[in-house]
């Protein structure tokens, strides 16, 4: 039985991975065992290590151990406690060993925790299935999987066979990691093969993957063969569809879904409630999130700070804050403490309307309720002063957070820099963005954009051509988008030029052109009065497969109208037609005008009559 599993499993290690180590696999299972263990574990020193002192503990008083182990809260002291209980005649137990593994784990030291892994395995102290599933997790969470899969070749050499919890955790890592199909390929061997019993919480992860990744219809199929097996899906399963399909604005088949769930026997809970309620109030659907919540009280599940957040939080990006207030008021009646996301969410509300006043009253309120404001807090608060072009108090809030003893993230950095940018203080913003990189935090993805557009729409696109150069250089995993920032400077500033050529340096670069970087130069080219080049660069977008969308059309179609070419606007007008696109106000305003100036010439009143056919214009 043994030496077949071991088969059946070394067959994945192929599949899954394409390294030295699958190549080894191909091979005898015991040379695969072999090379695997060098792979995954090429230098055993554990990099921490230290003398060995004198143990403090006899390893026969448990209690008194666990109890240590227990209390390890750094690296330092578990790196100290695992040193003694080398020393200790006879060593601890596997389950000591492992527990102090899993403290390292709880610490979220991963990568330290497979060095102690690896000290562990060459200095001879016991292991079993639990502590290997321990280092699995672990590669999983450092991005290194497939050493995940390596692993499988300790259960063999100690004599132990991988269970439901070792395929769950590589399944886990692999979704981690966006390796979908690999995931899908491992879980259907599972199955065929029988590689272990499935349980709940395996079906949960590969159902959980798949809506992560977007794969709604494949999490569902997953669903019926679970539905037919033994392994009946709970709550949390159909949950995970319901949130997944809500995210994707398919509310009414997450509806569909939840009555059928309720008919099965599968009976709602709490959360189960708050996505289907989360999902109709994005999309402004109050009347059906209203029922939702009575439906709640039908059953008896008591609405939690999450159900109350859900409403406050979306009344108050409707602008209804008034009604989140009333919605804030019940809550505390109900006995329900609201939380700092709750304030967070009627801070935003305030602010978005410019009523700092009130935002301000509701901070204090967190404060005085006990509650510590977070950085979010603080961001809401700076990003409300800065729309109403009050620099000064949002800057003494921002300076205000080390004093707190918070230290402010990217987000909140990047509300600072698009604030001072937008009031035209482009150097105070570039002092701030290096402030950021010398406290350590991590431009991110709208910190870069934030930048390059802040410099751009000051004036300052050379600046920002040259932040954008020194980015490449760094290594920095560039975005289309941040290109797209630089290519509409470029050409408001009527460098044309220079924009074709960024342009086409793209594919070079190995980025493909979106529809916003279509739309910028098709824009430029029009403004520059090209209209060959942009009706040229027009045809190859559509070539290249990226479809046009209403604002490449309203582009177009303005660029001929002011250009004189109407009998062309009047052409690239039927095909926005045909695709449903409509025609923008701003291009309407043009036609009147034109119609105003030039009279009433044949190829105007065609455009006007797409409008409305009974229009006849006369002099």
């Amino acid at each position: 039985m043994m030496m077949m599993m071991k088969r059946r499993i070394s067959s994945i290690l192929p599949s899954i991975s394409q390294s030295q180590t699958a190549t080894a696999a191909g091979g005898t299972t015991s040379t695969a065992i072999s090379t695997t263990i060098t792979f995954v574990f090429p230098q055993l020193a554990f990099r921490y290590s230290t003398s060995r002192t004198s143990a403090t503990f006899q390893s026969g008083n448990g209690l008194v151990l666990r109890k240590t182990i227990n209390d390890v809260n750094k690296l330092k002291d578990a790196i100290s406690l695992y040193n003694q209980m080398l020393r200790m005649k006879p060593l601890p137990t596997v389950i000591q060993f492992t527990q102090l593994l899993g403290r390292v784990i709880k610490l979220n030291n991963y990568s330290d925790a497979i060095c102690l892994f690896k000290d562990m395995y060459a200095s001879g102290a016991a292991v079993n299935d639990v502590t290997l599933n321990m280092v699995i997790n672990c590669y999983g969470l450092t991005g290194r999987v497939y050493f995940g899969f390596c692993v499988l070749a300790v259960f063999y050499k100690r004599g132990f066979v991988p269970n439901v919890t070792t395929f769950s955790t590589m399944l886990k890592g692999l979704f981690r990691e966006g390796r979908i199909s690999e995931a899908q390929e491992l879980f259907k061997k599972i199955i065929y093969e029988k590689l272990c019993e499935l349980d709940e919480v395996m079906y949960g992860v590969v159902i959980d993957g798949l809506c992560k990744a977007g794969n709604n219809s494949a999490a569902i199929e997953f669903l019926r063969v679970m539905e037919k097996g033994r392994c009946k899906p709970n709550v949390i399963v159909y949950t995970t569809i319901i949130e997944s399909l809500c995210k994707d604005k398919m509310v009414d088949e997450a509806l569909a879904l939840f009555r059928e769930m309720i008919e099965k026997g599968v009976f709602p809970e709490a959360f189960t409630y708050n996505s289907l309620v989360r999902g109709f109030c994005k999309l402004g659907n109050w009347k059906e999130a209203k029922l939702l919540l009575n439906e709640m009280s039908d059953f008896n599940i008591a609405r939690d700070v999450v159900t109350y957040n859900i409403v406050i939080d979306s009344l108050c990006k409707e602008g209804l804050v008034e009604d989140a207030q009333e919605v804030f008021h019940s809550m505390i009646q109900c006995g329900e403490n609201p939380d700092v996301i709750t304030y967070n969410a009627l801070m935003d509300g305030y602010c978005l309307r410019g009523q700092m006043h009130e935002a301000r009253s509701i901070f204090d309120m967190m404060v005085e309720n006990g509650l510590h404001p977070c950085s979010l807090s603080y961001g809401s608060l700076i990003n409300g002063y800065f729309k109403q072009n009050k620099v000064d108090e949002a800057m003494h809030i921002f300076r205000e957070l080390p004093r707190r003893g918070l230290k402010p993230g990217a987000g909140v950095y990047n509300i600072v820099m698009q604030g001072l940018f937008r009031v035209g203080k482009c150097n105070s913003a570039r002092n701030v963005f290096n402030e950021m990189q010398v406290a350590g935090i991590k431009p991110d993805f709208h910190t870069r954009c934030v930048v390059l557009d802040g410099l751009c729409k000051s004036g300052q696109v050379d600046g920002a051509l040259q932040l954008l150069r020194s980015m490449e250089t760094d290594g920095v995993d560039l975005d289309v988008t941040m290109y797209n920032i630089i290519l509409d400077g470029l050409c408001k500033s009527g460098k044309l030029d220079g924009a074709q050529g960024l342009f086409n340096s793209l594919s070079l670069k190995g980025l493909n052109p979106s529809v916003e970087t279509y739309n910028t130069m098709i824009k430029g080219f029009c403004l520059e009065g090209s209209l060959k080049e942009a009706k040229e660069l027009f045809m190859r977008m559509e070539k290249n497969g990226c479809l046009a969308n209403r604002i490449t059309y309203n582009v177009i179609i303005q660029g001929h109208l002011t250009g004189g070419k109407y009998d062309d606007a009047v052409v690239y007008l039927e095909e926005m037609d045909k695709r449903g696109f409509p025609l923008h106000a701003s291009n309407f305003s043009i036609l009147l005008d034109l119609i105003s100036e030039k009279g009433n010439d044949p190829s105007l009143i065609k455009i006007f009559q797409k409008f409305d056919p009974s229009i006849t214009l006369k002099p």
